[in-house]
């Protein structure tokens, strides 16, 4: 069987956007991946919006990428 290209894959592993800290999203603390994005967010030179909408957008994408496979508690 051929494996199937997802170009959410290759965002996630290609993406320039931001720098995001390594495990990021593995932290059980929602305020410290909230920091940790805005943190990113803020440092980056190649993002195309405000800081804010930088790292929501890559917060949505995370939650989006993850679909049905994110467990209630970590969405809240």
């Amino acid at each position: 069987m051929k494996n199937k290209k997802y170009w959410s894959g290759e965002v996630t592993r290609h993406s320039i956007a931001l720098d995001l800290e390594e495990g990021v999203f593995t932290f059980n603390d929602p305020k410290k991946i909230a920091e940790s994005l805005m943190r990113s967010a803020e440092e980056s030179t190649r993002r195309k919006a405000t800081p804010f909408q930088s790292a929501m957008s890559m917060l949505n994408f995370y939650i989006n990428r993850a679909g049905k496979n994110l467990k209630t508690e970590r969405k809240k």
